[in-house]
Parts: structure tokens; C-alpha cells; sequence
């Protein structure tokens, strides 16, 4: 079947099931948008920014599991993709991003915005393509999408000349074949044999989760696992949802600003078992001291992760389900209720009292989780204080609803990506976004889609008329030379929504939060934004400089 590349480049979106692509025009990208015009699969969404596209693709994966693409054009448009994909890459969220380039004959030429966005994006893709012959289109496409979703998962980015857009395409129907899982290998059931023995012996065993464990969706045998062996459990940031927060066994986000019960439990553990976790700084603290004294299991879709922040690992590398339900084969362990007794007294001890008189964050966060408890809500942060805040405070209950810029740290993330995600859930399931006064000022504009769409986003954002992290960080490392971090003036955010078209409100009490909070939670047709007007703070628990995960910072 001939027809244009640009029309072929459709057809094969549609056939990967692709029902949304976000972007922004430009010349280059231009026969794409053309060739989108009387398609009704697909819906293209304008953004304000490519980096917005390119998070709103991002959380829209996050959410559905599916391929987020996004495209725009070349030079700038192709420049300002980099940081979203850069985003997806460290977190592991599959992505096709499209961009237009200078016809073939200008390639190399300085053309008008021609840039080499290959050797810029290397660095932060599984991979990603020049097509520079018209008969690799399709086959290029269909494998873009087979690498962002093979193995560990990730963004993918085709770069295709003008040129080749309007080419005469031979495009032939293709159906995506299933895949049948494989049975595991003799000497991978000895390894797991191996791992089960050393749970089977240890004292004070510990399980950590992080966000592999999502992108495989292994959660129900992660449960299973855990209650079979009757084993306490911790997630990192980006593990949050894989394990309910309200399972017994589940003692919540570990890490530099974990909770304390959480941390205690890693550092005092003999043995500990790490499921989709790729130890990263943020989660051990200073490393030789986070594994001494231990064994490890190293569990993770990705080869190269195995022994790469912690050596002497028994790793397990594979699909997690299948590695899960071998060890599901073997006896349970020893008898952990003393160990089971130290992490209820930590539990104790470090309560969070939340009864105060002033509206702070966790506070907020709290009655949040309360008001949204058994309801279908996913969460969206940016990052910085409010980020940590979310991470020990909300209470997600299910893979896939909680959206969070972990590796990267990106800052203006959280609304972009909210949006994204919105849209994949249609009328399912709400999302309430939280950012700080320092990320919405990235991309706030994102307001303006928002608005447009009539997404029923709940936008909270928490204004403490500082660069919160950034601060804290001052006054731990810095002896309290704040520079560059505190806001001398403000915009009027309430006035900024609503110049969107986006109903607003500013809180300063608990009782006004409460208020706005039910308002807000009512309205579920329309967007609504939400400024938290606090005090600056710090986020406690924080780990000390170059120590164990149990070592704490006293703030006064």
C-alpha cells in the first residue's frame, strides 16, 4: 500500500495502539501534523513547551503502562524534548519521541535550525534513529517501539528529514505478535534456590521496592512474597504504590528523607532484598556503610545493574515474576517476631504527631489521604520539599498513581505530567497535582492546556516564597548563607489561574485548606488550583552528610 511517510509514520502509531501524541508544530514536523488531520485514532494535544510534550508523554506512560510519544520539530523544538527524555530515561518510562529534521540534502549544511539532536540525546535514550532512507521508515518506527518497551524500559527518539515525510511509502499492515513467557533456565532456578536458603536464614531480613517492581507489574507477587515469608518492607521514591501504604508489612519511603522507622530497619537489617531498586545515592546514604554487616539479593529486569552500586550481590536478573514465584517454591524462614518487635517500637517512637495549630504541608498531605482514601485518585509532584513531603505523608495504595520525577529531579515536572496522565485516565481516575512556588514557575503555562481541555486536575500549590531544597541544603552544607533561594516578590498565583480560566484559591489557616480542599474534591468537571500560603521549613527526616541511613540531622 503506498502512500506518504508521513501518512505511514500514522498508520504505524495506530497499529502499536497509540491513541494520543502530545507536541508542538513547527516546519519540520509539519507533514506530520498534516497527516494527522482527518485521523480520528488519534488525538494530537498541543502543549505551551516541548518539555512539556515530552512530560505530558512521560506521565501519560507513568499511568497507562503504554508508550508515551511526543514530537516536535527540529533545532529548539528538538532541544527542548532533551530534558523530558532525559527525565523518562533515568526513571525507565517508555517513550517514542518524534522529531522533524532538515530535508536529506541539507543534512550537515548548517541548515535553518538544523541541529544533530542524535549525538545530543545519546547519552539519555535506549536509543534513537536518523531515517535517511524513505524504504526504513516503517521498520524503524515498529522497533522504536519495541526497545522502549523490551527489557528495562525507556525513551527511544526518531529523527526523520522533511523529505522523508513526503515520500512514497510501501506501508504494509503488520500485527503486533504476543509474547508468550519463557520458562527460566536450570541454572536460574538454582540461583533462586540459593536466594531462598539465605532468606530462609536470616534474622533481620528486609525487602526494598522501587520502581522496577511498577514497570513490571509485579506488585501482586511482591505481596504474596512478603506475606509468605513475613517479611517488612520499604520503597524507595519511585517505588511508592508497588506495595499498599496501608499493608501491615509495609512501613513506608526509605531513604536520605525516609521515615525513620523505614531507615532503621535497612540499616539494622542482616539481609536485604532488593526488587526493581537500583540502590541509587539517594537511598543508601554513604554506601560503605550501608552494606556493612549485610548480604544482598539483587532482583531487576536490567543485567548491568547487578553489582553496579553494590558489589557482591546474589543477583537475580530477569523477569521479576517469574524469579518471584520460584522463591514462592520454597519453605518460609525462621520465626521473625523479635525482629518484627524492634520495627514496631521504631514505629512507635517515630509516630508523626500531626496535631498542630498552623497549616504546614504535612499536615495538608495528611488530610488529603484521608479525604481520598478508597477512591480512585492518582498523584502527581514536582519536586523539591513538597516532593518529600507527598512521598511520607500521602497514602497510594496502587501501582501506577504515583507520578514523581525520581532520577533526574526534575523541576516542573509534576504539572506537565499530571496532564499527561489526566488524559490517560479520562473519567476513571482524578489527579491531584502538588508543586512548590519554584517548579510552577517552569511550567505553570501548562495552565493554559489544562484549561482548555477541562482536565479536573486538583493543583496545589505550596508557597513558602522560597527555593525550599535548595535552602535546607544551605543551611545544612552551607551554615546558613542563604543566596538565590528566597523570593523578595511574588506573582498573585491565584490570579494566575485564573487569568487561564481555572478557579483559585489562597489558604493560609487548616480551616481554610479543609474548605478549599472539599470545594475542590466537589468539583470533579473542572480544574481547580489550590495556594498553600505556609511557613519555610525543613523536611524531617534528613540524613546526615555522608553517613548511615539511620543518622539523622537535628533541626532546630
Amino acid at each position: 500500500m503506498l502512500m506518504s511517510g508521513a501518512k505511514a509514520v500514522v498508520e504505524c502509531l495506530k497499529e502499536q495502539g497509540v491513541e494520543v501524541v502530545f507536541g508542538y508544530p513547527g516546519g519540520m514536523i509539519l507533514p506530520m501534523y498534516d497527516a494527522l488531520v482527518e485521523e480520528n485514532r488519534i488525538k494530537q494535544i498541543l502543549v505551551t513547551h516541548e518539555q512539556n510534550a515530552a512530560h505530558a508523554a512521560d506521565g501519560y506512560a507513568r499511568v497507562s503502562g503504554k508508550v508515551g510519544v511526543c514530537m516536535a520539530t527540529s533545532g529548539p523544538g528538538a532541544t527542548n524534548l532533551v530534558t523530558g527524555i532525559a527525565t523518562a530515561f533515568m526513571d525507565s518510562i517508555p517513550m517514542v519521541a518524534i522529531t522533524g529534521q532538515v530535508d536529506t540534502g541539507l543534512l550537515g549544511r548548517d541548515a535553518f535550525q538544523e541541529i544533530d539532536i542524535l549525538d545530543i540525546t545519546m547519552p539519555v535514550t535506549k536509543h534513537n534513529f536518523k531515517v535517511k532512507d524513505s524504504r526504513k521508515l516503517v521498520e524503524t518506527v515498529r522497533r522504536a517501539f519495541e526497545i522502549a518497551l523490551e527489557g528495562r524500559r525507556g525513551p527511544v527518539l526518531i529523527d526523520i528529514p522533511r523529505d522523508i515525510f513526503f515520500a512514497e511509502v510501501d506501508y504494509k499492515p503488520y500485527e503486533i505478535p504476543e509474547k508468550t513467557p519463557g520458562k527460566p533456565d536450570p541454572d536460574f532456578v538454582i540461583c533462586a534456590a540459593e536466594a531462598a536458603e539465605e532468606i530462609a536464614k536470616a534474622e533481620r531480613p528486609a525487602v526494598i521496592v522501587g520502581g522496577g517492581a511498577i514497570s513490571a507489574g509485579a506488585s501482586k507477587e511482591i505481596i504474596e512474597f512478603i506475606e509468605k515469608y513475613n517479611l517488612p518492607v520499604v520503597n524507595t521514591l519511585m517505588g511508592i504504590g508497588a506495595v499498599p501504604r496501608s499493608h501491615p508489612q509495609n512501613l513506608g519511603f526509605a531513604g536520605m528523607h525516609g521515615k525513620k522507622a523505614a531507615n532503621h530497619a535497612v540499616a539494622a537489617a542482616d539481609l536485604v532484598i532488593a526488587i526493581g531498586s537500583r540502590f541509587g545515592d539517594r537511598q543508601t546514604g554513604n554506601i560503605n556503610k550501608y552494606t556493612r554487616s549485610k548480604k544482598f539479593i539483587h532482583i531487576d529486569i536490567d543485567p548491568a545493574e547487578i553489582d553496579k552500586n553494590i558489589e557482591g550481590s546474589l543477583g537475580l536478573a530477569g523477569d521479576m515474576k517469574v524469579i518471584l514465584k520460584l522463591l514462592m517454591r520454597h519453605d518460609s524462614g525462621k520465626n521473625l517476631s523479635e525482629w518484627w518487635r524492634q520495627i514496631e517500637d521504631w514505629q512507635e517512637e517515630y509516630d508523626y504527631d500531626y496535631q498542630v495549630s498552623r497549616l504546614t504541608v504535612p499536615w495538608a498531605m495528611n488530610q488529603i489521604a484521608k479525604k481520598t482514601a478508597g477512591k480512585p485518585y492518582a498523584y502527581a509532584t514536582d519536586v523539591g520539599q513538597h516532593q518529600m513531603w507527598a512521598a511520607l505523608h500521602l497514602h497510594v495504595e496502587e501501582p501506577r498513581t504515583w507520578l514523581t520525577s525520581g532520577g533526574l529531579g526534575t523541576m516542573g515536572f509534576g504539572l506537565p505530567a499530571a496532564m499527561g496522565a489526566q488524559i490517560a485516565c479520562g473519567n476513571s481516575r482524578r489527579l491531584i497535582c502538588v508543586t512548590g512556588d519554584g517548579g510552577i514557575k517552569m511550567t505553570g503555562n501548562e495552565y493554559y492546556t489544562i484549561a482548555r481541555l477541562k482536565l479536573p486536575i486538583i493543583s496545589l500549590i505550596i508557597n513558602n516564597t522560597s527555593l525550599g531544597m535548595i535552602r535546607q541544603l544551605q543551611k545544612v552544607l552551607y551554615k546558613e548563607r542563604y543566596i538565590a533561594c528566597e523570593f523578595e516578590t511574588q506573582p498573585d498565583y491565584v490570579k494566575y489561574a485564573e487569568s487561564f480560566g481555572i478557579k483559585a484559591e489562597a489558604v493560609s489557616t487548616q480551616e481554610e485548606f479543609a474548605h478549599a480542599l472539599n470545594k475542590a474534591l466537589e468539583d470533579t468537571e473542572n480544574p481547580r488550583v489550590i495556594v498553600l500560603n505556609v511557613w519555610r521549613s525543613f523536611v524531617e527526616p534528613m540524613i546526615k552528610g555522608n553517613a548511615r541511613i539511620d543518622e539523622f540531622v537535628e533541626f532546630k
